[in-house]
């Protein structure tokens, strides 16, 4: 029973971003399998299941970058949660999020392969993105601010 339930749980994992152990919790209820808090909390550790910077979500370890999909929502999930302000300066885009967000922010928009970006470096609290020139920065700006105001 154990290892048919650790089993659905990696399905479910790869599947759907899950962000929480009610959820996932609530989706083997729909599946058959009566657990508890506790037993979930275990299976994760057993299984070796980490959250993603990105989403929070729960991934496999070493888990590759999520398919170009799932990776736009999850830049769209960070930047409604962290993006304050972003701007432009030339082929630079300048993002600010709250403090200690940044890095979460920044893997979202590189493993969402963005086609305006090159390349992104983080700090704490700003995020410098560069971008594939002025237009590509241009597109950037726009992008984002949809996503954080969605």
């Amino acid at each position: 029973m154990k290892s048919r339930r650790q089993a659905v749980i990696l399905e479910l994992v790869d599947r759907e971003p899950l962000q929480s152990q009610e959820r996932l919790r609530r989706l083997l209820q729909q599946r058959g399998f009566e657990t508890t808090q506790a037993t979930i909390s275990r299976d994760i550790k057993e299984l070796g299941l980490v959250k993603r910077s990105g989403d929070g979500a729960y991934q496999r370890p070493g888990a590759e970058a999520p398919n170009p999909e799932t990776a736009l929502s999850s830049l769209e999930r960070a930047a409604t949660s962290f993006l304050r302000s972003v701007e432009r300066v030339q082929q630079l885009v300048i993002v600010r999020t709250g403090r200690g967000q940044a890095q979460a922010l920044a893997e979202a928009i590189d493993r969402a392969q963005l086609p305006e970006e090159v390349g992104s470096i983080a700090g704490d609290d700003t995020i410098l993105v560069i971008a594939r020139g002025a237009r590509g920065a241009a597109a950037l700006v726009k992008r984002l601010k949809e996503f954080a105001s969605a």
